[in-house]
């Protein structure tokens, strides 16, 4: 009678309570046309809070059944009354039959198939029993995306995200799909391969409900301080001993950005040219506030080749700093740029700083004011070596660098626990998206040091600033472990990934052998904002640069002389709008981007980098135009000479360049002072000269590059046996 009584009441009160629960959590639902209940349908969310079935009890329909833990269900047995449900235990092998049952017979069922609630912030695995459901009852998988419940009081992630009691919630339903039967593999294979497809799926699908059609890089830092607290330390700054909450930041980025708009009216762009500091965050933001786009300058390039950069962006001013210029030792570049570009210098913007200013700062933070959204308002400008002469400026939208942060979100779990060491140069698209933008705009804290050279100093920092994530090239990862003592890492980092050049064997060695660490290899160029491929700590395989990241889509081309693998193309939310070049202007990235590489993709989606085609050489993780060196090689020789730049494997920089060629009277050193004259820096210096009567050419009259490589490895080969 009691039961009776009470199942009454609740029903009575559960239509009024139902609108007062979804209006406190503000739940916006998106996509539930794709869920067809009429046919066999599986619902596959993530699992991020006790909360996830609740709110979706209320918006499902009541045919729809849920999948429940027994030790909960026994938990909630009062609440469950109310909603068909199947109890299972999940240690108990049978209870997948159990599922699978109720899925053939036409009921819908929603599965969580993580099969507990995260504790990390990020997917947890999926069990491969829900490869098997999927399998056999060859149901419609509807993934369902929740994104905000994980920041209410009911998720797992006390101490690690900022909880409050009715965070904002959404729900997005994804496009159903099946999972198609293979005869021609082992069924324990095909359960394998299902698992991994429907873990695929749901994280293509999570970043897509996490994406925005536009947006701008300062606003997400407006919800990233809401988020997490204003008074969370966002940013440290070593050298200048400053420490940055969101608070901070945000009123010294308004207060700058309403001083620099009068130096900004009506540009477009301007350049930066700055060091990893606490400075440079700002100076990005305040631009990123006024829709102003930052070129951000690599310092390391040459003057000309930054006079180029600087024509290429089409810009009108460049801000800097005197203290970075005069340590840097950059004023002949400064006393070049200034005939021709108005300069900025930060000192003078801090000291000229007036009342208004700063009120006007404090009360653009108050109101929250948004910068612009809309078309060339949310770029910024990065420079990369192309077969031209000249740089090339890569034009990534806010939206292709926040796409390339939430791709990294839906395979890696990171928290405000975490520690990031930003010492990869912002110049740099892995220094800027991963080392700056990803920890800012997550809730984590970064850590700002302006060199990464500095082998001695970067282990000290980890170990004094229990860093926990660490980026950096093959190169610097090789020198970090030279020089650390074996706790310095091995106290607290947690990530170690590795890009933009080939992770030696012998790198990744000594690390798991001296601290414990297995480095992550990834792949990107900077036009991908930058990552395409990624090794995490669930999916990960040796001597590969791990999978395609959530939304990308690649394309492998045939390549002569390669019998296996071939150029890789992609396409994702990643890449590039087109780049900038010189003397002629914007030109839009075609729907498919060349990456440069001989790739090969293997049946698990694991992709390895076979070679670089001849356009580019990494050395010390620089990408180098091998074009542009042919043409400084060929202007120092006759003008008969037809040169080749091969790169080959070099144990310290990673790469180095030999220069083929066909003169018989040049010599390395006049090549050498002639590069140097001509103010090009020491990296676009060929290691050696190789001479040959004949060039090999291919059937059109090109050269044979692959040929020439062929012959090049095998001289090292040759060379490494006399040694």
């Amino acid at each position: 009678m009691l039961k009776w009584l009470f199942v009454t009441l609740v029903k009575w009160i559960l239509p009024v309570l139902r609108p007062i629960i979804l209006a406190s959590f503000r739940v916006k639902v998106k996509g539930m046309a794709h869920m067809n209940v009429t046919e066999k349908t599986v619902l596959m969310p993530n699992h991020v809070s006790l909360l996830d079935a609740v709110i979706l009890g209320l918006i499902l329909p009541q045919e729809v059944a849920f999948v429940v833990n027994t030790k909960i269900a026994n938990r909630l047995a009062w609440l469950l009354i109310f909603r068909a449900h199947i109890a299972v235990d999940p240690l108990n092998p049978y209870s997948v039959r159990t599922m699978l049952k109720t899925v053939q017979s036409g009921k819908p069922l929603v599965v969580f198939p993580e099969g507990r609630i995260t504790t990390t912030g990020g997917m947890m695995k999926i069990y491969a029993g829900i490869g098997y459901i999927a399998l056999k009852s060859q149901a419609l998988i509807v993934p369902v995306a929740i994104n905000g419940l994980e920041y209410s009081k009911l998720s797992y992630l006390r101490g690690k995200l900022q909880q409050r009691w009715f965070p904002a919630v959404s729900i997005a339903f994804g496009e159903a799909f099946q999972v198609s039967i293979r005869e021609d593999i082992p069924k324990r294979l095909q359960k394998e391969r299902a698992t991994d497809t429907i873990r695929s799926r749901m994280q293509d699908h999570l970043l897509h409900s996490r994406l925005k059609p536009e947006l701008n890089l300062f606003n997400e830092l407006l919800l990233a301080a809401k988020h997490h607290h204003p008074s969370f330390v966002v940013c440290e700054d070593i050298v200048s001993d400053t420490s940055l909450t969101y608070r901070k930041l945000l009123l010294t980025t308004y207060t700058m950005a309403d001083r620099l708009k009068g130096e900004l009216t009506n540009q477009k762009r301007a350049a930066v040219l700055l060091p990893n500091a606490a400075a440079h965050v700002v100076t990005l933001f305040a631009m990123f506030r006024l829709g102003v786009t930052p070129a951000i300058l690599n310092y390391s390039a040459g003057n000309q080749t930054m006079l180029e950069a600087c024509e290429t962006a089409m810009v009108r001013t460049l801000i800097t700093s005197k203290a970075f210029i005069e340590k840097a030792g950059l004023n002949e570049f400064i006393q070049s740029a200034s005939r021709t570009y108005t300069i900025i210098y930060l000192e003078d913007i801090k000291e000229s700083l007036t009342w208004k200013n700063k009120l006007t700062g404090t009360i653009h933070y108050l109101k929250k004011a948004k910068g612009p959204v809309g078309e060339n308002k949310n770029e910024v400008v990065l420079f990369t070596s192309g077969s031209e002469s000249k740089p090339k400026g890569v034009v990534l939208t806010h939206r292709n660098v926040y796409a390339n942060i939430q791709q990294s979100r839906t395979v890696i779990a990171f928290n405000s626990t975490d520690i990031v060491l930003g010492a990869m140069p912002m110049f740099h698209s892995f220094g800027l998206t991963a080392g700056t933008m990803l920890p800012m705009l997550s809730g984590m804290k970064v850590v700002l040091y302006p060199n990464p050279l500095h082998y001695k100093v970067i282990p000290e920092l980890v170990y004094d600033r229990n860093i926990t994530i660490l980026f950096g090239t093959s190169t610097f990862l090789a020198a970090y472990a030279r020089t650390a003592h074996p706790y310095d890492f091995a106290h607290s980092l947690k990530y170690v990934v590795a890009g933009a050049e080939k992770l030696k064997e012998d790198v990744r060695q000594i690390w798991v052998d001296k601290f414990g660490i297995r480095i992550l290899e990834g792949y990107g160029t900077t036009e991908t904002s930058p990552v395409v491929s990624l090794n995490t700590p669930m999916h990960a395989k040796k001597g590969t640069v791990g999978r395609l990241l959530p939304g990308m889509q690649a394309r492998i081309e045939a390549v002569d002389g390669i019998q296996h693998g071939g150029h890789l193309l992609v396409k994702g939310p990643n890449v590039m709008k087109g780049y900038l070049i010189h003397g002629k202007g914007f030109v839009p990235c075609p729907e498919w981007y060349s990456c440069g590489d001989v790739v090969q993709i293997d049946d698990q989606g694991f992709i390895t980098i076979q070679a670089r085609l001849q356009s580019f050489a990494k050395i010390g993780g620089e990408k180098i135009s091998l074009p542009h060196l042919e043409e400084l090689a060929a202007a120092a020789m006759t003008h008969q000479t037809i040169c080749a730049a091969i790169s080959v494997p070099d144990a310290r920089k990673g790469e180095r360049v030999i220069m083929y060629h066909n003169d018989p009277d040049a010599h390395i050193q006049s090549v050498r002072e002639f590069m140097k004259q001509q103010g090009q820096p020491s990296i676009y210096i060929p290691s050696e000269l190789r001479y040959m009567q004949k060039l090999p050419l291919l059937g059109s009259g090109k050269v044979d590059y692959v040929t020439i490589k062929r012959l090049a490895m095998q001289d090292e080969l040759e060379l490494k046996g006399a040694n």
